[in-house]
């Protein structure tokens, strides 16, 4: 029996497929966008009690130009609730982007203007479908758009990044699936170097590299129970849904005898890349990845013994397709435990005696293929109760041409006729926090030196706290200058000291949008205004860019939302933290991107009383091996 966090299995999306196409819903070419499971409330889930299982769905009738909500009861096989908008363009299915590209190798007039550019052979084509964004003209106010640049093979097994087809672009409406107007810019030769990565284009092999293997004897150290994971007093469940990918429910520690919340949710609710170079071929280039398209569809299959080490145990994925099918993405999600370092350790210089302690950590993670570029989503679970978030990127920049001579103003070049745009990668994410409980506030906290009267050496600083009581206090950014970290506390629950238990949400790298203020790309994304937001608790707002980023002009989400000055002290909150990579490409970036990396930690502040990783035991491998080499 499904747990009420489970997300949808096969049999329930025919089902609620069912009873969509019984109530009328499925006709006149409507095309699923989203089916997922309507997450219970904390409430419900509280209770103890059978929850009934409900679906969430988005549908969108391309002949009427309308978006419908529905919510199913799958418990009572009846449609709940339905909500009619023509108001909103919701995400692009994974049939309309093959439909998209289908109309356009097939386009006569698309074709023409790609012999132009010396390209005769559609099938080598490789077309993507950008939302417009709000650069929509007049005349087509109300169509559901995409802006489609290309790029082309020289063969099938080609990288056609090497080859991008400049001054050529079709806008497609897809509730039509027309070609609305095909946009010409002049005419650049192809890039005449392959960028292929293959071992068979790339030549000898390194031939010193000698086997590391992974090797536990005795298995891993977690227990699985359905989508429930227990691990080094760490519980938690495993979610997955069409737009956000991987979900992380129920996190909490096992401290005695009893298991302390620390999360209710955890997910990433956008992936934002805005494109730094004005050309004609770039300034639409601002991708809501996770509000426009969605990471679900986009997760892939992991691969055993590549992208995961070790003992592994992989969950599937089960999403609906345009008509309300399932299908399965085998493997989407790697649980599994990595070494990670050291974790503690003594000498005491009296009597040597020393004491050690090596980490471990649980890593759940999944990966996302977002046409050129590869996003490593994990979540890494600590022995001493951090929660530690990070971002892989990795993957092929996205490429522009260039006439012969050039130099890009607003990117890098990486070969003859070759460029990669100037770009940014921002995340943001939704962090449900019950820390001990579910009324919780967060504080702001930097580091100031001591005043003078009490600081009579000038050596004295200290930690300053601030409490956020609205939404107003609660909009804040990072600033390694002055050590600043969040504190999320629980005022009614104290520990051993006397003091309120807490985590803190300690921030890594950051950057800001370099887009101006004004621009298309600040408008829409306001969320970026912020590293940090705290709002109260409302389960319907689940993503910073809002319910529907695409074609927008105006942000209706997470910043939308803050302006109405909630208040969030001692309440049920969200922390919502933005963080970015600032990507000005380099040669080295080229063909295949080596990983960057990003991301922040929840780590525990007064939660304990002591280090609650003091009980770990001392370990030896016993394939740990000492290598020595004679002086000569």
């Amino acid at each position: 029996m499904a747990h009420p966090l489970d997300p949808l299995g096969a049999a329930e999306i025919e089902a609620a497929a069912g009873i969509l196409g019984g109530a009328g819903l499925l006709g006149d070419g409507t095309r699923v966008v989203v089916l997922e499971l309507r997450e219970p409330s904390k409430e419900d889930l509280a209770a103890g009690s059978a929850v009934a299982r409900r679906a969430s769905a988005i549908l969108r009738t391309p002949g009427t130009r309308t978006t419908r909500e529905v919510v199913v009861s799958l418990t009572a096989g009846r449609v709940e609730d339905v909500v009619e908008r023509t108001d909103v363009q919701p995400a692009v299915t994974i049939g309309e982007y093959s439909a998209c590209q289908d109309l356009l190798r097939g386009h006569a007039g698309f074709r023409e203007a790609l012999r132009l550019r010396g390209v005769d052979d559609p099938s080598l084509l490789t077309i993507e479908a950008w939302g417009v964004g709000d650069f929509v003209e007049p005349e087509d106010e109300g169509r559901r758009l995409v802006w489609c640049p290309c790029w082309t093979r020289s063969e099938p097994a080609d990288n056609p990044y090497a080859r991008p087809i400049e001054g050529v672009y079709a806008i497609v409406d897809l509730d039509l699936m027309e070609v609305v107007r095909i946009e010409e810019h002049g005419v650049l030769p192809l890039a005449r170097e392959h960028g292929n990565y293959t071992p068979e284009a790339v030549g000898p092999m390194r031939a010193d590299l000698r086997p590391f293997e992974v090797v536990q004897p005795e298995g891993p150290s977690f227990t699985v129970d359905g989508r429930r994971v227990d691990w080094q007093k760490w519980t938690l469940r495993i979610g997955f849904t069409p737009r956000e990918g991987l979900v992380l429910h129920a996190v909490g520690y096992r401290d005695g005898d009893r298991t302390r919340p620390v999360l209710h949710r955890a997910s990433f609710s956008e992936l934002f890349v805005p494109y730094g170079d004005p050309g004609p071929g770039s300034y639409r280039r601002n991708a809501f990845d996770i509000g426009e398209y969605g990471l679900g569809a986009l997760t892939n299959s992991l691969e055993l013994g590549c992208d995961c080490l070790g003992e592994i145990r992989y969950f599937d994925a089960v999403l609906a397709d345009d008509a309300g099918r399932p299908y399965t993405i085998a493997n989407a999600i790697c649980l599994h435990e990595e070494d990670a370092g050291l974790l503690w350790k003594h000498t005491d210089a009296g009597t040597g005696h020393v004491e050690v302690r090596r980490a471990r950590r649980l890593v759940v993670s999944s990966i996302a293929t977002a046409d050129n570029y590869e996003y490593a989503f994990y979540w890494y679970l600590y022995q001493d109760g951090t929660i530690e978030c990070e971002v892989k990127l990795t993957g092929i920049v996205l490429t522009a041409g260039l006439a012969e001579g050039e130099e890009p103003l607003y990117g890098r070049r990486l070969g003859p006729r070759l460029s990669a745009p100037n770009h940014q990668h921002f995340f943001n994410v939704r962090l449900d926090l019950d820390v001990d409980g579910r009324d919780n506030t967060v504080y702001e906290v930097h580091t100031e030196p001591g005043p003078p009267e009490q600081n009579p050496h000038g050596n004295a600083f200290a930690g300053v706290l601030t409490p956020l009581r609205t939404e107003a206090d609660a909009r804040h950014m990072v600033d390694p200058s002055v050590a600043r970290y969040w504190r999320i506390e629980n005022p009614s629950s104290t520990n051993g000291l006397g003091e309120p238990v807490a985590y803190r949400l300690v921030p890594g790298g950051n950057v800001l949008p370099f887009a101006l203020p004004g621009s298309s790309v600040r408008r829409r994304a306001r969320f970026l205004d912020r590293h940090v937001w705290v709002t109260p608790h409302e389960p319907r707002e689940r993503y910073a860019s809002g319910d529907y980023p695409n074609q927008t002009s105006e942000d209706a989400g997470l910043a939308a939302w803050a302006e109405r000055d909630r208040p969030v002290e001692d309440r049920d909150i969200v922390l919502w933290y933005t963080f970015g990579a600032n990507h000005l490409p380099r040669p080295e970036d080229w063909p295949v991107m080596p990983v960057e990396r990003v991301g922040f930690a929840l780590k525990p502040d007064g939660f304990f009383d002591r280090n609650p990783a003091l009980d770990v035991p001392a370990t030896k491998s016993a394939h740990s091996h000492c290598s020595t080499q004679e002086t000569p």
